[in-house]
């Protein structure tokens, strides 16, 4: 499967001035949600994910927004639930009636992993419920190898896209309006 021509071809690979979920900068965005949004792609990228898991998850958790439509495509290939979290006044947890039993066997699905900030955050969400994390997957893998989530990681598509705080940030320098793409409410940022 070739991810970056999925990108491509849905316009999903996008240039300009994009202030990350991280809180970081960059030139580049890549934006699942175009891919996502075309049930055939999604159901074939779940099925890779589903394929790279190295243990039997009992469920599927994913953080909302950007891991549900993967997250749900990864849990249908396996043969197992999706629950997904959500963030309440900043705290990333579980709602809708979800709830995860000690000893549970849980694969979190992601679409970005960029510092692995918000897969970290499910992990927590998990691990306090008493659940196992027995692992972890994203479509695409944009830390450059920096994210060191502790549990057994894969990804589609490592790809090095470029990331600067706001102070260090090219766009920022020239002048660029910054545009906030993703999920996540707006950042403060210099």
């Amino acid at each position: 499967m070739n991810v970056e021509k999925l990108f491509l071809d849905h316009g999903a690979f996008l240039k300009g001035h994009f202030l990350l979920s991280s809180g970081l900068h960059s030139d580049r965005y890549l934006q699942c949600a175009l891919v996502l949004a075309q049930p055939a792609a999604a159901e074939e990228l779940g099925r890779a994910l589903a394929a790279k898991a190295t243990a039997k998850p009992d469920l599927v958790l994913s953080p909302a927004m950007g891991g549900l439509i993967i997250g749900q495509e990864v849990a249908r290939s396996l043969g197992v639930r999706h629950y997904f979290t959500e963030r309440t006044d900043g705290v990333m947890g579980l709602r809708r009636g979800f709830s995860l039993k000690p000893g549970e066997r849980v694969l979190v699905v992601e679409d970005v992993v960029t510092t692995g900030k918000s897969t970290k955050e499910v992990f927590e969400v998990a691990r306090a419920a008493g659940a196992e994390v027995v692992g972890a997957l994203s479509i695409v893998d944009r830390s450059d190898g920096r994210s060191a989530l502790g549990v057994p990681y894969a990804a589609l598509w490592a790809v090095a896209v470029p990331a600067w705080p706001a102070a260090d940030c090219p766009p920022c320098r020239a002048g660029v309006p910054v545009v906030k793409p993703g999920s996540r409410k707006e950042l403060k940022h210099a």
